[in-house]
């Protein structure tokens, strides 16, 4: 593989920000950052690339931990096919790692799902899959969202541990109301198989969840949503979150999911590093036109929210993750610490920093360049250029 050399750029590198930099990418790894008057120090091998980037910036690729579909695949189709697609798409996002989200269904649906996103890993045309988020099926009907109440289960860990051997080990994120009865011994099944277990779709008491921290539930899924909410008597889930630093959370920055004013409270009082940009996308994100399609209903999308045809009602996320990042820019918040979010702490929350999330030297060289439009102009994928606009 030819170096490459990303250059002259405002380079966000995890760490630092460093103006008219250049990032050079060795047999897909980051080799190094350095500023343009070094590189032009620097003896470069006659088969070096060089990207002439004219002041765009660089990041590394975004990772987003709670998606279900896009570009009509979703991850309910049960299909292999169905995830590489989403891998090959999510390029052209700035997304370089994902977790394919599957939300309760029929079992053996579930079951298929599962086995269809473990099957695919390995064989990925864009985006890396860094394993399974499963959203449920050990959740509360009382908050259920868009997430069907008939498909919600009890506490089973027999279940469970098939859920664990049809994944292969690669589940990475599973959501889960901390309330349910034996909560406390699935989170720490879950802990001992690596997977994170995060608190959503849930009606539990701050007493609850502090039971459920001890246990290992120490990420929350999409805050503020279909969790029991802050009541000066009763702090509740959200109350929780926002209290216990130890717990990361998912944040959907589209605007409507949660308001602006409400992520700037959380971005107060939550550590920077706790806070993880997460889509929920549905299968029609990024469709142009055609029948739109959404939790088996026909929806249409409207200022970046998909509706219900019949009446109107919210019917879920439309986000992709450079949006996501313009949108929590254009709220005020830094633009290192919006692309952080959607970056380096997601790889942290799921315990994948050793080999990507920042632009550090001996990491994957997972990279997005846009310019200051956001638009999306260069993805990288380990190194391999997987979009490109001229």
């Amino acid at each position: 593989m030819n170096l490459i050399c990303l250059h002259n750029a405002t380079v966000y590198t995890g760490i630092t920000v460093l103006p008219k930099s250049t990032v050079i990418i060795n047999d897909g790894k980051i080799e190094d950052v350095i500023t343009n008057e070094r590189f032009k120090k620097r003896k470069l091998p006659a088969d070096a690339v060089i990207y002439y980037l004219n002041g765009a910036n660089i990041s590394a690729g975004f990772i987003d931990t709670h998606i279900h579909g896009l570009h009509g695949y979703d991850t309910s189709d049960g299909t292999e096919e169905s995830i590489l697609e989403m891998s090959r798409a999510l390029v052209e996002y700035g997304v370089t790692g994902f977790c394919p989200t599957i939300y309760p269904q029929p079992d053996e649906n579930f079951l298929q799902s599962i086995k269809s996103v473990a099957g695919a890993i390995g064989k990925e045309p864009g985006a890396k899959i860094l394993g399974m988020h499963l959203e449920g099926p050990f959740v509360s009907p009382e908050k259920p969202g868009v997430l069907e109440k008939k498909y919600m289960k009890p506490v089973d860990l027999h279940l469970m541990q098939q859920y664990i051997e049809a994944a292969q080990g690669h589940i990475a994120i599973m959501t889960v109301a901390p309330e349910l009865k034996n909560m406390h011994d699935l989170a720490i099944l879950a802990g001992k198989n690596g997977i994170v277990v995060s608190a959503g779709h849930s009606n539990a008491t701050y007493e609850n969840m502090l039971e459920g921290m001890q246990a290992g539930i120490l990420h929350s899924t999409h805050f503020f949503n279909a969790m029991r909410r802050l009541h000066h008597r009763d702090p509740g889930v959200v109350g929780a979150i926002m209290i216990h630093p130890s717990v990361s959370c998912e944040v959907i920055a589209d605007g409507y999911h949660v308001h602006k004013a409400i992520i700037d409270l959380l971005l107060r009082v939550k550590p920077i590093h706790k806070v993880v940009l997460v889509t929920d996308a549905l299968r029609p994100t990024g469709l142009k036109s055609g029948i739109l399609i959404a939790n088996k209903e026909e929806v249409f999308c409207e200022d970046g929210l998909f509706k219900r045809k019949s009446d109107g009602a919210t019917a879920g996320s439309a986000l992709t993750m450079i949006k996501g990042v313009k949108n929590l820019f254009d709220m005020g918040i830094p633009l290192k610490d919006a692309l952080r979010v959607a970056s380096s702490n997601p790889a942290t929350v799921i315990s994948r920093q050793v080999e990507t999330g920042s632009l550090i030297p001996g990491k994957d060289a997972d990279v997005v360049v846009f310019d200051n439009d956001f638009n999306v102009l260069m993805t990288f994928v380990k190194g391999e250029i997987k979009k490109f606009s001229a």
